[in-house]
Parts: C-alpha cells; structure tokens; sequence
C-alpha cells in the first residue's frame, strides 16, 4: 500500500498576539554558541526581560531559549475560572460540554538555589471547562496541595524551599546527606475523571483526590488497599528465595525512606465495551530485585471493584504503560538492573535516586508477558513464559490495543505503541535534564543516529492459536513511511480495546536543525488501513503537547470529534488550546479554534490529560 504523507503548516498568526515581558525572567541567552541554560527562576521579584529579536528557527540562541522556555515555573494560580478569548477560528456549536484536565510540573525551581527535574516538579492542575450553550470556556489552575507541596510553599511569603529530593534530583540548597525525603508525590503525571471522583496521579504512591469545581485538593484517595474484594492471586504458592530479600528491604524503604509498601502506576485504563476503569499497582521493593508482582483492578462506573488479580513475574522490570484486550493484561517488558555503586552514591545523596537504577540491554528480544485477564477455562498458557519480540524496545506509552478472531479459534494481538531504544534511554537525563549543573539539555533529547534510538510509533503484532500458543510475533512502523520521532499515541476512546483505524500522536516534522526530535511540533493522524498519515503543524517556534481526542453524541465515524491540544508559543510567551477537526488534518480547514491563555498564566508544559464529559 503505496503510503501518503499530507502536510498542512498553518501560517496566519492573529493579529491580537503581540509579543510582552514574561512574568518570570526568562534564561539568559549563549552568547556564541550552543550550551545548556539554566531553568531556574529568579529569586527577586518578576523583572521584565524582553523578548529577543525576531531570530532564525535554526538560530542556536533561538533554539536553547525556546527550549528553557518550555520549563519555566508558574507560581501564579486562579482562584476564579477565567474566560478565554478566542483569538482564531470559533467554539463550534456542536462541541460537548465538559473540562479537558491536564497535568504536569508547576514548580521546579525553589527560592533556595535548587532545580528539580521536571519528573519531580509539583504538580499544577489545568482545567478547560466547555460550556457550549454560552459559547464559553473556563479556565482554572492550581497547585495540587500534596504533603509535599505543603511542606515545601510558605504560603505567606509565596516562598519555596525544596527539602524532598525526588527521585530524579539533588537538592543544592537543601540538606543533602542523610536526606531520607526521597518519595515526593507531586500528583503530576495523570489525572483521571471517573464516577465522582477526579484524581491527579504519581507513579510512585497514592493519588490525590481534587474537588472539581473549585480545583481544591481533599487529600490522599487510597485506591491501592482498603477494598472489599478478596484478591484473585494467579501465583498459586510462587513464594521464592527472593521473599527473605524483600522482608528486609521493606523496613528499610517503608521505614526509613517513607515509601508506600504499593505503587500505583500512573498510566489506567479505559475498557469502554464494559465502562471499567482498570488500574495497576506494584510492590515498592521490586525496584530493587528480579521480581515484579502487579496487582490489576478493575472498577466499575461507581469505583466498586469488580475484578482484582495479582501476578508476579520472574523478571526485573520498570513498567510505565501498558495495555489490555478482551481477554489479556499486556505487559512490556523493558528490563532494569541495579546499580551497586550507583545505589550508594545516591543514598548519601550525591546523586539522584534513580542513579541506582540502569537499563539491562542483556537481551535482543523484548519480552511481552500475556497476563490472563479472564478466568482459567483450562486452555491458558504458562503466563510465567514472556512471547519474545524481535526487536530491542523500550516501550513508553501505548495507544490502543485489541484482538482480531479467526476461524478455528485462532486470533491475534495488535499492540500501537511508542517505543525507544535501550541506547537512547537513560534515567538520569529524561528531558536532557543535568543533574550536576542543574540544567537542561536539548541535545540528549535531539541525539544524532537514527530515528529508531528516538521515540516512535510501532505496531506489535502476536499471533496466537486457540490453546493461547503464541505462533508468531512481528513489530514493524506503524505505517512504512512514518518513522519520525513521535510519542503521546491516543485513539478515540470509544474505540480503547476495541479495533481501530485512526492512531493519533504528537511528533515533529523536522524542520528544525537545532531542535529536530523534540520538542514536538505536530500532531500526526496515521489511517492504519491505507497506511497513510496526514499533518497539522503549529509553526515556527512553536511547539505542543499531548493531543487528546473528544467524541462527539452519537457520532458515526471514528474520527467524527475533536482534537485537543496545547500549543506553547515560545518566541511569544503565550500558550493556547487548539481545536482540531481530526477529519480535516492535512487540510487547510483543520483548525477549529485557538483560544489563548493570559499570559500571567502561561504554564510549562504538560504531561497526560484527560477529557471528562458533562
């Protein structure tokens, strides 16, 4: 299938945005050539630092400010929804009611002279309430109030003073050796609207839950323990040597280092044939060993736990994302191993927590484990046995993934996700943050070498019979041609489990030679049955996030919607949230509406957000 690529730049700039002073001074500049800049915001009160000059995209000055940009820190919160203006296009009136949430780092500066990375940032709640009848939309902002956002902000002053390291940080202004505060749930990975609760999520603890009409923070939802559900344990008595480890590692990570004994996995999911929410939790001392227990749950629309099973897997494993079918768990398996010298020079705090931690590239293949999510009906294979891809992948994020039935019980597995390679993965420089010069780097996320180390989309293909064997696995390029560096997969959500034709992703066309990969300039509609893709590109030094899709009432076509997306107008410092007709991307009439956020509220960027119908 011969492969079309159709691309659409939008050009016209309304008249309304005119560039102004940031808020917070922005990083200086190189003065010759290209070197990493500092993120921090100053200290003192805001000072109004001038926009540059109009520069060249490829003009290194331009590429390095562009970049910090991305990161600056929003002290600033609302108190009030604000109205929106609409600066191009119109809010069509067919457009649902309801609030597209987003999360993501607010903070990673304090008033004390350290620099978190952005994984650690706390945590900034966005909200984009749509009410279609007044042909409005709301905006609200503000810091979700976790234990450590309330120990780290003087509300008084507006002061800052981080004394939580965070995983992937080191404290300069802070105390350093003997710092046991490792654990920072900054509540700013995911968010999730589901029954009556809204929820902001952290990969490593509990989430938070958040009233949703004044954005208010209530406190800890303990969704990992306390339910009325005896577990469904697939180990069946799988107690091994590695349990006398664990029992004294847990005194020592609860104890001393105050996390959780459970982690609740950021990433859920959606089964919308069934309305069920499914969540994953994992053991905190499996970080440290070659073992991984999952625990996966299911819930209903009220949050009542319909489904619980546990599996543990004889492998040492960090799981990010992952996916489900009608019948099956999905679980990537990209491999970690410990780092003993890493592992002391982060306990005396030295170094990040993570710096215990590496990528294992020991195999060429890359294990996908098929947990059962059905009852045992005396067919299911060894679960306990990986299917073995043919290719080294460190999955990210996964899109959508489903099963085709065949004839004599036969079927098969298609699995759309966004993968790296080992080679460019690395723990301790996500974002190309320095630890050590508490800086950012746009060339660890820009690394020469091919689009295959740089995250992209594949499609995984299993094949298996009707005793579950597995007869074939295959990844391959979602579509032939589309091998640019991409991330943040999303499909229809009426569509998750189910079989799709539209995979939508946040990628970048490459135009620019400073900053090629990423950040991410495009957002990409791939027709997986006609293998082609078509384009929307915000323009020159302009960049988004992740796209999420908004159905329709009673729509008939899978991409009859909207897309939503924030665009971070760097040379501007503006942000906006696009309206996208994702039928009409690659067309000039495929933007709907672009509605600007004042720019004393302007934010970094974001990372998952959620669309929650009224």
């Amino acid at each position: 299938m011969q492969t079309k690529l159709i691309h659409n730049t939008p050009t016209y700039i309304p008249p309304s945005i005119r560039p102004s002073p940031p808020v917070h001074q922005t990083p200086s500049l190189p003065p010759t050539k290209p070197r990493a800049i500092s993120i921090s915001a100053p200290t003192a009160p805001p000072v109004a630092v001038p926009i540059p000059p109009v520069l060249e995209p490829d003009d290194p000055m331009a590429a390095y400010y562009d970049y910090q940009f991305l990161f600056i820190s929003q002290r600033s919160e609302t108190t009030r929804p604000v109205n929106l203006c609409t600066v191009d296009g119109m809010i069509p009136v067919d457009f649902p009611s309801g609030t597209y949430y987003l999360t993501g780092p607010g903070l990673l500066t304090d008033d004390h002279g350290s620099t978190v990375h952005p994984l650690d940032g706390h945590g900034y709640l966005r909200a984009f309430t749509f009410d279609t009848v007044t042909q409005n939309v709301k905006y609200m902002a503000k810091y979700i109030k976790t234990e450590a956002q309330v120990e780290e902000h003087d509300p008084k002053t507006d002061k800052w003073k981080f004394t939580h390291r965070g995983p992937f940080s080191v404290l300069k202004g802070g105390k350093k050796i003997g710092n046991t505060k490792v654990m920072k749930n900054v509540a700013n990975t995911s968010v999730l609207k589901w029954g009556e609760k809204l929820l902001c999520m952290w990969e490593g603890g509990e989430p938070y839950e958040i009233q949703t009409g004044t954005l208010d923070t209530i406190g800890r939802y303990n969704i990992i323990d306390g339910v009325d559900l005896e577990d469904h344990d697939e180990n069946k008595g799988a107690a091994d040597v590695w349990d006398v480890a664990a029992n004294l590692l847990k005194p020592i990570l609860y104890g001393v280092f105050k996390m959780p004994p459970r982690r609740l996995l950021s990433h859920y999911k959606v089964d919308s044939s069934k309305n069920r929410l499914l969540t994953v939790s994992c053991n905190a001392e499996d970080m440290l060993l070659p073992r991984s227990n999952f625990t996966f749950t299911e819930y209903d629309s009220n949050f009542n736990v319909v489904q619980r099973k546990n599996f543990r897997i004889p492998d040492h494993l960090m799981i990010h994302d992952w996916a489900f079918t009608e019948t099956h768990y999905i679980v990537f398996a990209n491999r970690i191993k410990l780092d003993v010298l890493g592992s002391m020079s982060a306990m005396y705090g030295m170094s990040p927590m993570i710096s215990a931690l590496r990528v294992n590239p020991s195999k060429s293949t890359s294990p996908i484990y098929l947990l059962p999510r059905l009852p045992d009906n005396g067919k299911e294979r060894d679960w306990r046995v990986p299917i073995e891809a043919p290719s080294q992948l460190w999955v990210l994020h996964v899109g959508n993934a489903f099963e085709v039935r065949h004839a004599h019980g036969n079927f098969d597995i298609q699995i759309q996700a966004a993968a790296c390679s080992y080679q460019w993965f690395n723990f301790s420089k996500l974002f190309g943050y320095d630890w050590q010069e508490r800086k950012l780097d746009p060339s660890v996320m820009n690394v020469k070498g091919g689009s295959e180390l740089l995250p992209h989309l594949v499609q995984v293909s299993i094949k298996l019979d009707s005793d579950y064997n597995c007869h074939e696995c295959d990844v391959k390029p979602m579509i032939k041609k589309w091998k640019k560096s991409s991330d943040f997969p999303a499909t229809n959500p009426s569509f998750s489990g189910k079989k799709n034709k539209y995979l939508y992703a946040a990628t970048t066309m490459g135009s620019r030679k400073t900053l090629p990969s990423f950040p991410f300039d495009t957002v990409v509609k791939l027709d997986l049955e006609t293998d082609s893709a078509q384009t929307w590109t915000v323009g020159s030094r302009r960049f988004i996030g992740e796209p999420i899709f908004v159905p329709k009432a009673r729509a008939r076509r899978e991409d009859e919607g909207y897309l939503l997306v924030v665009e971070y107008a760097v040379s501007m410092h503006r942000c906006y949230l696009v309206i996208l007709n994702p039928a009409k991307i690659g067309t000039d009439d495929a933007l709907v509406a672009r509605l600007e956020i004042p720019s004393h509220l302007n934010f970094p960027l974001g990372f998952h957000g959620f669309w929650a119908a009224n």
